[in-house]
Formats: structure tokens, C-alpha cells, sequence
């Protein structure tokens, strides 16, 4: 049975046109279809085993590294000269996080407190928890400065208080115990006498509240109503607005908890998140693009004004009282104690502080902290936030334990937080919101190519076909013409 190659051609040529009908079609509905994926890997719902393992546990390598700015001249500090310091450290500690008591509610939202705990990991450290540095004391500087404007009886009876319990204006201890606390029969005196005068009831240490502790009782949205305010805060504490600062702005609970953020973000978003540590919102700024491990990503970084003090930038001056531009005053929240955050090293502060303390070197490398997200989903994949500790300190006249101190912020500690997404987890988030769509996005493309491509040679081949039936049929006219004859 002959083969009808004209109609094989034109079976081509439909072929070819549905091919480019569905590329066509595919290229409009395969958007959708990947955003639809996308919310639904992005909703908080227990349903989906990636995403939510990754909001509940953080299953991810996380590390707090510590520097202390050890004190080289306590003595000359106490008669008036300048304060010289030497970075020591780091010091890492892997962070373990994860939610507990968490209850989904009817209105799209769920509540959850989130518990950390740290480890020490002396692989990756410099130094020891048993090193010896030496910081300024804050039960002593610090109350110093919250005591000035009290009587000066009143004064003279703190000074003889720090005296009778051996309390020096300089603490000399180990990186452990000025981490996680150390014993004080002062601190042990105040729980007695003044309970809920001091921010703990047991040993004192700049992180002696943080290990074993959880960051209050978070209400987030789950995006099941509206993706794009997944994650973001309804409540901290029960509270919807907070109560330390001096504006309603100021005051505001704003963005995410801070580990994950909405889908579908552009140049233009800015990430807004919540820190209980800060007390207080915070928002980065996107300042470039990049790819890391094959997958696109958006560079979030702090921007100058997020520290800058009320007279530099007006929407700042509910943080006041200020001091220089790059310090926060946290002193609301933490129990009026003279304490100011800051970047590392005072990067991106007013220029001026770095003349009040020798060994100071700001790098935006080493000291800026930055946040890699995944724009179409909202999840980050390499973070890096960087804070300083600072304590005010100054001579208060009748506690003789300040000496002469000039007035000076001093650095005592900063800290970066870290962890990015590896391994097993990595592989599937890459599988799932980066190749399967982008070989969606190709198909699509290619159903077009070869539909058109089909198409021509089709055509062309018919067009062939039609030519050689023609000119074999006139040669065969002709030959019966000449018979006749």
C-alpha cells in the first residue's frame, strides 16, 4: 500500500501547530502553575515536609562566633586617658533552635515560641571558654551611670556597697564565665533584698538569659489566607505594638520573626523583621544580586540610617535619647542600664567614635551584616548579622570606683550570627523551586522551537511533494497525445 507523503506532510504541519499551541499556552499558564507551586511550598503548613521542617527546627548549621574587646589599659583608663582594646576571639557556639507549643488558629495564623541553645565548638574557635579578658563591669560603670542624678548620700552609699563586695569598675574573667555567668555576692545581695532589680535571678553574664531560653510568644500569619503575609508578625507577646520607645512608629511591630519572608520579592522590597533581642524593627535593603550553589539570590544589607541617630534622620528620633549616629540606645528595655548597639567596630557610625578608643578597625567585609535570599520564594540561604555591645560609661562624682573615666561608648563584645542552607536540604530546595520550574520554563520554549521548526520543514516538504506530482503527470499527457496521433 503506497503512502500518501502529501498527507504525511500535512499531519506534520498540525502536529507542528499544536506543539506551538501548547508552548504558547505554556508560556502564559506555566507562570502560574510554578507561583502556585510556590505558595504552596511557602504556606506554613505541616502538609509541606521541606518548608515546614525548615520554619520549625532550622535544620541548617547556625553559629554564634563572640570577640571580646579586651582592655589593655584599665588603669590608665580609670585616670582619664584613652581606652586601647584588642580583639579576642572568635569564640563559636553552635546555635540549636527549635518551636515548641505551636497551636494553628482559625484566622490564619499561628503561635509558636521558638527555644535556643548553644554549644561550645572549640574546632572552629580561637582560644578557649577557659581564656582570661578583661571588660569594663556593668554592675559597677553601668549602675554608675544610672545612679548620677540621685542623691549624693545616695551615691556614696552605692560606692560603699560595690566596696563591701569587692566589685572593680574592670572585670577580669573567664570568656565562660562572662558568657554564661559567674557568681557575685553583690548580684546574690540585690535578688534578696531588691528582687527584680537585675535582669536574672542567678549568675550574672552577658548572655546568661539567652541559653536555655526562648525569644517570647510569636503570632505569625501563615500566608494561608494571602501569601504575601506569610510569616509576617500579628503578635509578640500578645502585644501588637510595643511600649519602649517614644513614637507609635518607633513602636511598631513590623515584617517577619525574622527567618523566613514573603514570596515573590522584587529589587524593591525591603526586608522587615522583628528582633526581641533589639526590641525593636529593623529593616535591610537590597543592594545587589548574585547566585550561590547554582541558585539566584538577593543581597540584603543594612542601610546607613538604621542606626543613625534622630538628627540625622528624623524617623529615628522615637529611638532617642541619642548619642552619635550609629549607636541604639536600648537602654528602655533593658532595665535603664546605659547599653547602645551598634555594628562591629562602629562600621557605618559617626567617624568620631572610633577617637574615643584605640584598636578599632571597621571593614564592611568583617563587619557588615547581610542576609542572601531566594527572591521567588522568601527563604534565605546565607545569613550574617553582626551587632556590638556597648556600655556608656563616665566618672559620676561620689562613686569613686569611675575614677576619672572620660566619657566614652565602650565596645565590650560583638557577635555575628550565622548559618546557611547545605546538604541534603539544599539539594531538595534546589530540586523543587529552582530546576523543576526552570524545565518547565524551557519546555515551554521548546514545544515553540520544534512546533515552528516542524511547521517549516513540513511545509516545505509538501511543497516538494506538489512540485514532482506535478511535473510527472505532464510528461504522461504528452506520451498519450503522441499515440493518438
Amino acid at each position: 500500500m503506497a503512502i500518501d507523503r502529501s498527507k504525511v506532510a500535512v499531519g506534520f504541519m498540525v502536529a507542528g501547530v499544536i506543539a506551538v499551541l501548547f508552548g504558547t499556552v505554556m508560556v502564559f499558564v506555566g507562570p502560574l502553575i510554578i507561583d502556585d507551586q510556590i505558595v504552596k511550598n511557602t504556606m506554613i503548613d505541616p502538609k509541606n515536609d521541606m518548608t515546614y521542617t525548615m520554619w520549625k527546627d532550622l535544620p541548617v548549621p547556625f553559629f554564634m562566633s563572640v570577640y571580646f574587646f579586651h582592655i589593655l589599659n584599665s588603669q590608665e583608663i580609670l585616670n582619664g586617658e584613652k581606652p586601647m582594646v584588642e580583639q579576642r576571639g572568635p569564640y563559636v557556639y553552635r546555635k540549636q533552635c527549635f518551636k515548641d507549643n505551636i497551636t494553628f488558629h482559625d484566622n490564619g495564623t499561628v503561635t509558636y515560641r521558638e527555644y535556643r541553645r548553644f554549644f561550645f565548638e572549640p574546632t572552629m574557635s580561637v582560644g578557649n571558654e577557659s581564656d582570661v579578658v578583661t571588660i569594663p563591669n556593668m554592675l559597677v560603670l553601668g549602675a554608675a551611670v544610672m545612679m548620677e542624678n540621685q542623691p549624693y548620700v545616695l551615691r556614696l552609699l552605692i560606692s560603699a556597697t560595690f566596696k563591701k563586695f569587692k566589685e572593680t569598675p574592670f572585670l577580669t574573667k573567664t570568656v565562660g564565665e562572662l558568657m554564661w555567668g559567674y557568681d557575685s555576692g553583690l548580684v546574690d545581695f540585690l535578688n534578696k533584698y531588691l528582687p527584680g532589680m537585675l535582669p536574672t535571678s542567678g549568675k550574672f553574664g552577658l548572655f546568661a538569659d539567652f541559653n536555655n531560653s526562648n525569644t517570647g510568644l510569636f503570632t505569625i500569619f501563615t500566608g494561608r489566607d494571602d501569601i504575601r503575609n506569610v510569616h509576617k508578625v500579628d503578635s509578640w507577646n500578645g502585644l501588637k505594638e510595643l511600649s519602649y520607645w517614644r513614637t507609635p512608629q518607633s513602636n511598631m511591630i513590623n515584617g517577619t520573626a525574622g527567618q523566613m519572608w514573603p514570596p515573590f520579592m522584587t529589587k524593591e522590597t525591603t526586608l522587615p523583621f522583628y528582633s526581641p533581642d533589639a526590641c525593636r524593627s529593623l529593616e535591610l535593603v537590597y543592594q545587589r544580586p548574585g547566585v550561590a550553589k547554582g541558585i539566584p539570590l538577593y543581597r540584603y544589607v543594612a542601610p546607613k540610617t538604621l542606626f543613625a541617630n534622630g538628627s540625622d534622620y528624623a524617623p529615628n528620633e522615637g529611638f532617642c535619647p541619642c548619642r552619635q549616629s550609629g549607636l541604639l540606645n536600648v537602654s528602655s528595655c533593658r532595665h535603664d542600664s546605659p547599653v547602645f548597639i551598634s555594628h562591629p567596630h562602629f562600621f557605618n557610625a559617626d567617624p568620631v567614635l572610633l577617637d574615643f578608643v584605640e584598636g578599632l578597625h571597621p571593614t564592611e567585609d568583617e563587619h557588615g551584616l547581610f542576609i542572601d535570599i531566594h527572591p521567588d520564594t522568601g527563604i534565605p540561604l546565607n545569613v550574617s548579622i553582626r551587632l556590638q555591645l556597648n556600655l556608656y560609661m563616665k566618672r559620676v562624682s561620689g562613686i569613686t570606683e569611675t575614677g576619672k573615666i572620660s566619657e566614652v561608648v565602650m565596645p565590650m563584645i560583638w557577635f555575628e550570627e550565622s548559618g546557611f542552607i547545605d546538604g541534603p536540604i539544599l539539594s531538595t530546595f534546589r530540586t523543587n523551586l529552582v530546576i523543576l520550574p526552570a524545565v518547565m520554563e524551557y519546555m515551554q520554549y521548546s514545544f515553540i522551537v520544534l512546533g515552528l521548526a516542524t511547521i517549516v520543514i513540513a511545509a516545505l516538504l509538501h511543497h516538494r511533494i506538489k512540485t514532482s506530482d506535478s511535473g510527472s503527470v505532464k510528461p504522461g499527457i504528452e506520451t498519450q497525445q503522441k499515440t493518438a496521433k
